[in-house]
């Protein structure tokens, strides 16, 4: 990541709550054409999470502690912030001196935008001010929310207008955190009034996969090459074990897909 840094724009994407179990099966079957067409071998890799809840994990996440390959380390990481003692800074490691990825890039000279979706993204509260604060322009609307049927595509609404307004010449870091696979996402299927559980998870992560190509287009856009980072940020459960939700030590919490890879300016 280190030779991308600034020539490349960033996007950031994590589709919240999306279990790895989920993700494979539908990719197996078909049904995330896009993910499929874009992902290096048409494939998730199986990573582990720093965290089991969203909030921790984007702590993590924009120190530089993305999801952990499942192999044998040290593995060495995209970007770090830099602190004595790191074991897994490496010669391609994009290190930084701020104390988040927002910040380290901004004093690159990028443009840094987040288009939150769940509550901890939510500025109603102090809390939900704590990690769009970390960012030059931040977003939120009931729009982007977890019962909005069309989060996404809202969300890439609001971005055509920010890039409408960027000069090309500026770097852009794109946050989006997708809240469409979060509890409740019932709606995604019918009739209505089915309960969550993995069908309906199955049929979010369907309509994600059926707006991501208008993301990837509008991040192309702007004539300049782009690194995406697009995983979970945790699983969660729908009864396993008599637990619902997340924020639970479970295998099925800890487990997450993931991917990078550069797409190409139109």
């Amino acid at each position: 990541m280190r030779a991308l840094i600034p020539s490349h724009d960033l996007l950031f994407v994590t589709l919240d709550t999306l279990r790895y179990d989920v993700a494979v099966a539908e990719m197996a079957a078909g049904r995330t054409p896009t993910l499929e067409k874009h992902l290096p071998d048409g494939r998730w890799e199986r990573r582990h999470t720093p965290a089991s809840f969203t909030y921790a994990a984007h702590h993590a996440f924009f120190a530089g502690f993305l999801p952990t390959p499942v192999t044998p380390g040290p593995h060495e990481r995209l970007f770090a912030a830099r602190f004595a003692g790191s074991e897994t800074s490496g010669p391609t490691t994009y290190v930084f001196d701020a104390a988040d990825l927002p910040g380290g890039l901004a004093a690159d000279g990028y443009h840094t935008v987040c288009l939150g979706g769940v509550g901890f993204f939510n500025p109603g509260a102090p809390l939900g001010r704590v990690l769009p604060g970390l960012f030059a322009e931040s977003h939120w609307e009931p729009a982007f929310g977890v019962t909005a049927p069309d989060g996404l595509g809202a969300q890439i609404e609001r971005l055509d207008s920010i890039v409408a307004g960027l000069p090309a010449t500026r770097p852009l870091f794109t946050f989006v955190n997708v809240s469409a696979l979060h509890q409740p996402n019932q709606h995604y299927l019918s009739p209505a009034g089915h309960h969550d559980d993995l069908t309906s998870h199955a049929a979010a992560l369907r309509y994600v996969d059926g707006r991501l190509e208008d993301l990837f287009s509008l991040v192309t856009s702007r004539g300049r090459p782009c690194l995406v980072i697009i995983c979970s940020d945790h699983g969660t459960l729908y009864g396993e074990d008599g637990h619902v939700g997340h924020r639970v030590a479970h295998e099925a919490v800890w487990t997450v897909p993931y991917s990078h890879f550069v797409l190409e300016p139109r």
